[in-house]
């Protein structure tokens, strides 16, 4: 039985009250300079006094030695991504991953990424990544970050999060606050006393927004008693610098069709690899550039470029 909780978590606009703590969660870099370096500047103007990396910081983008160089030398404790841990199993061909992808052309974007780190040495960083890392301070209520959920790295918070899973993770991993990454789209969902929030893509949005995604935690204190405040910031960057970075540094020419596909992601904030994916396997076709170009025929509402979204309405 799940013990009983006061809430962990208060919307900022019902909260009056002065913040003792500042915590930015950052995820889903995946090898993008541009959008790394607009959400550092926008921690710094904000004070925030502590940033955790929330796994796949590489992969799926060409910047992946300069991002994991800037993270390492900044000392942000991380969780391992399933991207992270890939280009790990690519190097070590770990057994885990079918025998067939070392030479099927379609991983060559993830080979690419992998070379990458290798030849700088860095594969060995992802050896002792933490699955979750948690956060405790005194007596406030308990923040559980991990990549996907503490289950597993690609298990995401998302629309289909029940809440018999979520009363799972919580019973095998107590606490008050789950913050996981992944979906690459930001959400806030509350069980009872339990808050699970998802940070975003850092850099790939899927939810139509380009903007670099991140999320700030602020700890209040709320009368005797002290809640964490989420904020879900959106960061706008250089996006045209950082698909020229794919034409640039040879990932897209040497990349093959996966590095077409994450160039997509990124002009468009939309997910497109799990989507041609999935659509291969139920049209029987192979993943290659004939099976992508009768994808995008079939689906060509995915390919427009995504526009920042205009500001809301003011109340006033």
């Amino acid at each position: 039985m799940l013990a009983a909780r006061r809430a962990a978590c208060y919307n900022s606009a019902t909260l009056s009250s002065s913040i003792t703590a500042s915590i930015a969660v950052i995820s889903d870099v995946h090898a993008n300079l541009q959008a790394l370096e607009a959400v550092l500047a926008d921690i710094g103007s904000l004070g925030i006094e502590e940033v955790l990396v929330n796994g796949d910081v590489v992969n799926r983008g060409p910047n992946n030695v300069a991002v994991l160089e800037r993270l390492l030398a900044l000392g942000y404790p991380m969780t391992l991504g399933n991207h992270d841990d890939l280009v790990r199993k690519w190097i070590d061909r770990d057994e885990s991953l079918p025998e067939v992808w070392f030479d099927d052309p379609f991983w060559e974007g993830t080979a690419w990424s992998a070379r990458q780190l290798e030849d700088a040495e860095l594969i060995d960083v992802f050896r002792d990544l933490p699955m979750i890392y948690k956060v405790e301070k005194g007596d406030a209520p308990s923040l559980l970050l991990s990549h996907g959920s503490p289950r597993h790295y690609r298990e995401g918070y998302g629309k289909y999060l029940s809440d018999e899973d979520i009363a799972e993770i919580v019973q095998h991993n107590p606490a008050d606050v789950l913050i996981g990454s992944h979906t690459h789209r930001q959400m806030e969902r509350h069980w009872g006393p339990y808050t699970v929030l998802n940070t975003g893509a850092v850099g790939t949005p899927f939810n139509g927004d380009p903007r670099a995604q991140y999320l700030v935690m602020r700890l209040n204190e709320a009368g005797r008693e002290e809640v964490w405040t989420p904020e879900f910031r959106a960061v706008s960057y250089d996006r045209e610098a950082a698909l020229r970075d794919f034409e640039t540094s040879g990932y897209l020419e040497e990349g093959g069709l996966s590095a077409r596909i994450f160039y997509e992601e990124l002009r468009t904030a939309r997910a497109i690899y799990s989507t041609f994916w999935m659509w291969s396997e139920q049209q029987g076709r192979t993943k290659d550039w004939s099976g992508w170009h009768a994808f995008r025929e079939a689906h060509a509402e995915k390919f427009s470029f995504a526009e920042i979204p205009a500001p809301a309405p003011s109340s006033d």
